[in-house]
């Protein structure tokens, strides 16, 4: 009999894992579909990586909110939440800040300096080599970014469903790679505002799941979770050595900083618009979603601690780690089919995230490098490699994927040390180039090779891959990034001074000219210089 019951509950899993493939199946084929349905207008660069600039606003804005939110989100935010509490929502709220801070003027001075690199821009204030700084600290740091992801969306389907981790990252991986080869930009926003839905549903569906299942309701959840100051944001004090909410706070603001005006992920965002005023709207409308997705993702991560809490559910041996609890808990909890809605808007999220990376990435491959080294090229060339770029990007990606998930656990360490250090103090270059007319190009290259330096010597003391005793650097990661950012652009204004003046050029792309002739250029047409 107990043979029996077995082989019976091994069937009923088996039914419902297959009921959760079909609609994985179903979801991974629709967004194929959708790729393929863009790709008789990609038939140059400025439709492939820029849409035309005819996206409406609202879809663009999605795009933005989709491409924040990644299988990071889902399992790090949720198992953040489990072990403590909303500290890490902390600098989420810095997104709306830094908005209303720079959006007004960063947004439509974007839109009429570039044509569809972020970096020309760096060109134009400071020189060719400014240029290919930027392009290469943005594509080092994202592709670092993009096997980890791959990584951790496999390993949790894994962990739900016992699918093989090589099968689901090499599955996902093509999908990805067809709809963003075929489609371009266009087909990158559409399926982003399609996963934005999907996103909402699923965390919908697991909330009240969370909320419900447990004796007493919501009501004995959110007691729980109040008594134990599950909903707590932190610790006030001014400490830099740990995540502290001023630490959290600053960190916050040099990571959308960076984000709002040297990212071309973003920066791409707002050319795809029809107008100023639309891709100002976009963004706000993306910003404005994003703190309550990642909060609800916090929240979920407070109702899965409540759950066990007031069920008395012991978790099994093997789970360890806070990440871990959530995954557990939808594989055991929910039904057939909602599962893998769940996990469609897990896969779908990484891909979105990762789609726009591969057309971003292609965007400063093309228009940063192949058009300097190959200046005759015709658009259709560019085009062509823009497509090889994202095959070729896209499968590293992957591999790298596959890499980490056969290493030893102290390669992720090293990965986040190698991802830090090459984050390229890209906010700092930009507030040097943006605000200040003293800034010039040799003061600035200075100013890069400082915080270059100073990266290196904050990550590998901070981690103990180099001990130098006294002279190691005590901060808390999340200051890491900020310090790059500041001594780039204090010791870049430094250097200037000992430096003549760059050009009168030069001088007329920062914002002090630009808000002067603001009015001027709003009565023209948008006719961008792509050949800077």
């Amino acid at each position: 009999r107990r043979h029996l019951r077995l082989s019976q509950r091994g069937d009923a899993m088996t039914s419902a894992r297959a009921l959760d493939l079909a609609v994985i199946l179903a979801y991974l084929v629709f967004m194929a579909w959708l790729g393929l349905r863009f790709s008789r207008r990609q038939t140059t660069t400025e439709d492939f990586f820029v849409a035309k600039r005819s996206m409406p606003s609202w879809a663009m804005g999605l795009s933005l909110l989709a491409t924040l939110i990644s299988s990071v989100t889902f399992i790090a935010y949720p198992g953040s939440a489990y072990s403590k509490n909303w500290s890490n929502l902390v600098p989420g709220f810095l997104v709306l800040g830094v908005l209303l801070l720079v959006g007004s003027v960063i947004i439509p001075f974007y839109r009429h300096v570039v044509g569809m690199s972020a970096y020309e821009y760096f060109e134009k204030r400071f020189g060719r080599p400014a240029r290919v700084y930027a392009s290469i600290a943005f594509t080092l740091a994202h592709f670092s970014k993009m096997g980890f992801v791959f990584y951790l969306m496999a390993l949790t389907v894994n962990s739900i469903t016992g699918w093989s981790l090589d099968v689901v990252v090499c599955g996902v991986c093509a999908v990805m790679i067809l709809y963003t080869v075929k489609g371009g930009i266009e087909a990158v926003i559409w399926t982003d505002v399609v996963q934005a839905f999907i996103t909402w549903a699923g965390v919908i569906v697991v909330l009240c799941f969370l909320l419900f299942l447990p004796p007493g309701g919501p009501s004995a959840v959110f007691q729980l979770a109040s008594e134990q100051h599950k909903f707590s944001l932190g610790d006030m004090r001014w400490d830099y050595t740990s995540a502290t909410i001023p630490v959290l706070l600053v960190y916050g603001f040099f990571w959308y900083l960076q984000r709002y005006t040297a990212d071309q992920t973003v920066v791409q965002r707002y050319l795809v618009a029809k107008s100023d005023r639309g891709a100002l709207k976009g963004v706000a409308l993306g910003a404005v979603l994003c703190v309550p997705i990642w909060a609800l993702f916090m929240l979920i991560g407070t109702c899965t601690w409540a759950f066990y809490q007031l069920t008395g559910e012991h978790l099994p041996a093997y789970v360890t780690k806070a990440d871990q609890v959530f995954p557990h808990f939808i594989a055991t909890h929910l039904p057939a089919g909602f599962a893998g809605l769940f996990m469609a808007s897990l896969m779908g999220a990484s891909m979105t995230m990762l789609a726009s990376d591969l057309n971003c990435l292609a965007a400063v491959g093309v228009e940063d490098f192949y058009r300097a080294l190959r200046p005759q090229a015709t658009d259709r060339q560019r085009l062509r490699m823009a497509r090889i770029l994202i095959i070729v990007v896209g499968v590293l990606s992957a591999a790298t994927a596959l890499i980490l998930a056969h290493a030893k656990g102290n390669a992720l360490s090293m990965w986040f040390a190698v991802s830090a250090i090459v984050s390229g103090g890209l906010a700092g270059l930009f507030l040097l180039a943006f605000l200040s007319r003293r800034a010039n190009p040799r003061g600035v290259y200075i100013g890069i090779a400082a915080s270059i330096l100073c990266t290196i010597w904050a990550v590998l003391t901070n981690r103990r891959i180099v001990d130098l005793g006294p002279l190691n650097y005590h901060g808390d990661d999340l200051t890491i990034g900020a310090l790059g950012h500041m001594v780039l652009w204090s010791v870049g204004y430094a250097a200037s001074l000992l430096f003549r003046r760059g050009t009168d050029q030069q001088q007329d792309m920062t914002v002090w000219a630009w808000v002067r002739g603001r009015k001027a250029r709003e009565a023209q047409p948008l006719v961008p210089d792509r050949h800077a």
